[in-house]
């Protein structure tokens, strides 16, 4: 176990240094949503900043994890990547492990900037709720990770990726409350769709963290709903998971 332990550190490590040497990577993975935040927020009426900059985090959250994992891993396996990693030695719980820390640790970031950045740059007060904060972060990034490498199954080929992923990351930022409360809204419909999206449930924990009537105790639904997409898309990721190039 600690060889296992070991190699998914080393793994890890690898992984870090690979990103940080693609400088668009690293742009796109932390510059450009504290662009994203500087613009949204400063449009955001004061009144409505503590409902916009959590949404932000859902959204960032979501591209560097569930679209980064699943591009990522579609990129490797039709690459050959993957194939040839299974060849080797390392242990397949070290490799992966080494995989999902990397994302894991982007997605961590993106929320400490955006609360940083909502604190500095618009006075927003820090989080009120910690544990909420904290409990939502490592299950919001666990459940959109494993439906990311879940999801890459269902991609035919890397140059598809992108239109894949956008298909399903789009629609979800527009309706799952990231620029909105769905509770406010008129209409029944998307208040439903944003019901099932985890988005939803993810941003819903986020702006309970920093608003002082809320706490974790308020959204157990929504931590609950969270982990169980994680372990549909954990499962769906396992069953469909192939280390094989799926096209000659």
């Amino acid at each position: 176990m600690s060889d296992v332990i070991a190699l998914g550190w080393r793994q890890f490590r690898l992984e870090r240094k690979q990103f940080w040497r693609n400088p668009t990577a690293a742009f796109f993975g932390f510059m450009l949503p504290v662009v994203f935040l500087l613009i949204i927020g400063s449009l955001t009426p004061a009144s409505d900043r503590d409902i916009i900059i959590p949404g932000i985090a859902g959204m960032n959250v979501m591209a560097s994890t569930f679209n980064a994992i699943a591009m990522n891993m579609t990129f490797r396996r039709e690459q050959g990547l993957l194939k040839r990693t299974r060849g080797t030695p390392m242990p397949t719980g070290s490799y992966l492990g080494g995989v999902f820390g990397n994302v894991a640790f982007n997605g961590t970031v993106q929320v400490a900037l955006t609360v940083v950045g909502g604190v500095v740059l618009f006075g927003l007060p820090w989080p009120y709720h910690w544990d909420e904060l904290v409990i939502f972060t490592v299950v919001g990034i666990f459940s959109f990770t494993a439906l990311g490498i879940a999801f890459s199954h269902v991609i035919p080929n890397f140059d598809a990726a992108p239109a894949y992923t956008n298909f399903v990351f789009l629609p979800s930022i527009l309706l799952g409350g990231v620029f909105f409360d769905p509770a406010t809204t008129s209409s029944a419909v998307l208040d439903d769709i944003a019901r099932v999206l985890p988005i939803s449930h993810f941003i819903a924990g986020m702006r309970g963290a920093i608003q002082p009537d809320g706490g974790l105790s308020h959204h157990v639904g929504d931590v609950t709903v969270l982990a169980l997409w994680g372990l549909v898309g954990l499962w769906f990721a396992i069953r469909g998971f192939s280390w094989e190039q799926r096209r000659a």
